[in-house]
C-alpha cells in the first residue's frame, strides 16, 4: 500500500445529512409535528410497559413479548428521532463519521431484534391456540427468555457484520447524504470502493433477518388459521382471531415497509421515496403499536386506564 493510500481512506471524517427538506420555511413545522409523534411514541410504549408491569392479569407470555417489543420502539425512536429533530434546527447536519457509524449500528441491531420478536410472538401464537394443553409447558419463563436472548444475539450479530463491512470502505469522494439517518444504502452511494461484498451480506443478512422470519411466521399463522375454522362456534373463532388480529396488524406494516426499503438495491439513486419509507419504519409503526395492542384489547384498556388514575390493580 502507498504512503498516500490510508489517508485517503480517511478522507472523510463527517457526513452531511440533506435531511427531510431543504426548506427553510418547512423545518420548524417538521420539527414541532415530529417532537409531538416522539413524545406520544415514548409516552404510549411506556404506558405499555407500565400497564404490563403492575397488572398481574397481563403476566402472560404473550405480554411478555409485547413489553420488549416497547422497549425496542422506544429504542429505535430514540436512535433516529432526536438526532434528526436537532438537524432540523441546524443550519447544516453535519455528523462525525463514528456517530454516523454508530446509528446504523443500533439501528440494525433493534430493528433486527424486532424482527425476530415478532417471529417469537408468531410461535406463542401458535402454541396458545393449536396447542393449548401444552402451552404452559412449551412456553415457560425459560423459554420466554430464551427465545428473547436468542433474538437479541442473532441481530447482534447481524449489525455487527454490517458495521464492520461498512466501516472498511474507502469514503474518499462526496459525504452528503440524501436521508435522515445513517443508513446502508445511502452509504453505499458515497463510497469509493467496491460494495459487492456490503451487497452480498446485506442479502443475506436480508434472507436472515427478513425472509426466514416471514416464513415462520407465515407458517404459524397458517397453522391458527386451520385451528381458527375447526373451532365450531362463531364467538369462538372471534375470539381467538382477535389474539392475533393486533399481531398480524403489526407485522403487515413493519415488514411491508422494511421490504420495500432493502429489496432496492437495484435503485442507485435516493429519493423522497426512501425518507418517506424511513419515516413509516422509524416513527409511524412504533407510534402506532401501542395504539394497535390497545384498541381491540379490553385487557390492556382496562390496565391503562388504571394506571393512569392511579387505581390499584386488580387481584
Amino acid at each position: 500500500m502507498e504512503p498516500g493510500a490510508r489517508q485517503n481512506r480517511t478522507a472523510v471524517t463527517e457526513f452531511i445529512l440533506l435531511g427531510l427538506t431543504g426548506n427553510r420555511e418547512l423545518q420548524p413545522i417538521l420539527f414541532v409535528i415530529f417532537f409531538l409523534a416522539y413524545v406520544v411514541t415514548i409516552g404510549g410504549n411506556f404506558s405499555i410497559l407500565a400497564a404490563i408491569f403492575v397488572e398481574p392479569k397481563l403476566h402472560t407470555p404473550m405480554y411478555y413479548f409485547l413489553g420488549n417489543l416497547s422497549l425496542l420502539d422506544i429504542g429505535c425512536i430514540t436512535v433516529t428521532v432526536p438526532p434528526m429533530l436537532v438537524c432540523l434546527l441546524a443550519p447544516q447536519c453535519r455528523v462525525p463519521y463514528a456517530a454516523c457509524i454508530s446509528q446504523l449500528f443500533f439501528f440494525h441491531l433493534l430493528a433486527g431484534v424486532d424482527c425476530h420478536l415478532l417471529t417469537a410472538m408468531a410461535y406463542d401464537r401458535y402454541l396458545a391456540i393449536c396447542r393449548p394443553l401444552t402451552y404452559s409447558t412449551h412456553m415457560s419463563r425459560e423459554t420466554q427468555v430464551a427465545l428473547v436472548g436468542i433474538c437479541y444475539t442473532i441481530s447482534f450479530i447481524n449489525a455487527l457484520t454490517h458495521t464492520v463491512a461498512v466501516s472498511v470502505l474507502d469514503f474518499c469522494g462526496p459525504n452528503v447524504v440524501n436521508h435522515f439517518y445513517c443508513d446502508l444504502p445511502p452509504l453505499f452511494q458515497l463510497s469509493c470502493s467496491s460494495i459487492h461484498l456490503n451487497g452480498q451480506l446485506l442479502f443475506v443478512g436480508a434472507t436472515f433477518m427478513g425472509v426466514i422470519p416471514m416464513i415462520l411466521i407465515s407458517v404459524s399463522y397458517a397453522n391458527v388459521a386451520a385451528a381458527v375454522l375447526r373451532i365450531r362456534s362463531a364467538e369462538g373463532r372471534k375470539k381467538a382471531f382477535s389474539t392475533c388480529s393486533s399481531h398480524l396488524t403489526v407485522v403487515c406494516i413493519f415488514y411491508g415497509t422494511g421490504f420495500f426499503s432493502y429489496m432496492r438495491l437495484g435503485s442507485v439513486s435516493a429519493s423522497d421515496k426512501d425518507k418517506g419509507i424511513g419515516i413509516l419504519n422509524t416513527i409511524l409503526s412504533p407510534m402506532l403499536n401501542p395504539v394497535i395492542y390497545s384498541l381491540r384489547n379490553p385487557d390492556v384498556q382496562g390496565a391503562l386506564k388504571r394506571v393512569l388514575m392511579g387505581k390499584k390493580p386488580l387481584a
